[in-house]
């Protein structure tokens, strides 16, 4: 599965929020820092404020805050919130015409992986996340880091090469050919 846009921008956004708590962050600042359109970042900014998560201000001197402080936002349920559709095939939709439900362990299988991913992300919160993204701390916007929590090292890496190795098919074990020791 993957998180749309949408949910990424949103995420990147509280972030930066949970890191910059005593200033407020524009739109402008976000889509300089993290090469976003300045559009797309409003209607992300939008659905945030309408979720009760962040404050906007408005005017000259307005941008936005977090509502609440970083450890209350859990990751699962702000994903939950934001993504629409969490149907990976057609039987989990509302329109489904598959001739095979009922009667087939991928739905089943499907159904329990999405949960397992969800019930991951539900134990961390914005915080913990921030905890460990060092990357946040020296992003260029002028709004100081006011929130600096224990900082750890990302569990992994993940680069476009690792992510895609991570999503890709496992490798089988090599197999040994009868009577060959090494």
């Amino acid at each position: 599965m993957r998180l749309t846009l949408f949910t990424d921008y949103s995420l990147r956004v509280l972030l930066v929020l949970a890191t910059r708590t005593e200033s407020l962050v524009t739109i402008a600042d976000l889509s300089k820092a993290f090469d976003i359109s300045h559009a797309h970042l409003m209607k992300v900014t939008h659905m945030l404020g309408k979720s009760g998560w962040v404050e906007t201000v408005r005017g000259r001197n307005g941008g936005m805050r977090l509502s609440m402080h970083p450890s209350k936002l859990k990751l699962g349920s702000i994903v939950r919130h934001l993504e629409t559709d969490f149907a990976l095939v057609e039987c989990f939709g509302e329109d489904n015409r598959c001739v095979l439900t009922g009667g087939c362990e991928l739905a089943a299988v499907l159904a329990r992986a999405m949960q397992a991913f969800l019930d991951e992300l539900d134990r961390y919160s914005l915080a913990d996340i921030a905890n460990g993204s060092p990357a946040l701390m020296v992003l260029p916007l002028w709004q100081e880091v006011t929130w600096q929590p224990r900082m750890t090292r990302p569990s992994i890496e993940v680069v476009p090469a690792v992510a895609q190795a991570l999503l890709s098919e496992p490798v089988p074990p090599k197999r040994r050919k009868a009577g060959r020791s090494e």
